[in-house]
């Protein structure tokens, strides 16, 4: 089975998030605006996208990401809900690329690409020496 026999052109998903401080790039840089930062915006993108072949994916494999080309066209202040959206736009020979957009309202914010590529989540632990946590409820 081709791992990308189950994945279309065109499919699509979405990913909302309303602003915390901790989203802010005057979280992590001090001195800087209290404004949704580019890094957010782009994880937000990647979850969008991650989820719209998620379910569509061979059992045990996951997508992940592998290049972002994104442009920040404006500031999001905290408290606004921010839709990150992604549509698979071409599918290739060990990957697969997006285009991904970020709206406020009806104010986009954000656009541009990103491509992602599927593994198999346990050789691809084991490949980079990736441990689970283990939680203890003591």
């Amino acid at each position: 089975m081709n791992l990308f026999d189950n994945i279309t052109i065109g499919m699509a998903a979405e990913h909302t998030a309303t602003i915390t401080p901790e989203m802010t790039v005057g979280h992590f840089v001090e001195h800087m605006p209290q404004v949704y930062g580019t890094p957010m915006m782009i994880l937000h993108m990647e979850m969008a996208a991650g989820a719209s072949i998620a379910s569509h994916l061979p059992e045990g494999f996951v997508s992940v990401g592998m290049d972002v080309k994104v442009r920040h066209l404006a500031a999001t202040p905290i408290g606004r809900t921010v839709r990150a959206i992604s549509r698979v736009m071409q599918i290739e020979a060990k990957s697969v690329v997006f285009e991904v957009e970020a709206w406020d309202g009806a104010r986009k914010i954000g656009d541009g690409t990103h491509r992602r590529v599927i593994v198999n989540l346990v050789e691809f632990e084991k490949r980079f020496g990736v441990r689970q946590l283990v939680m203890s409820l003591d």
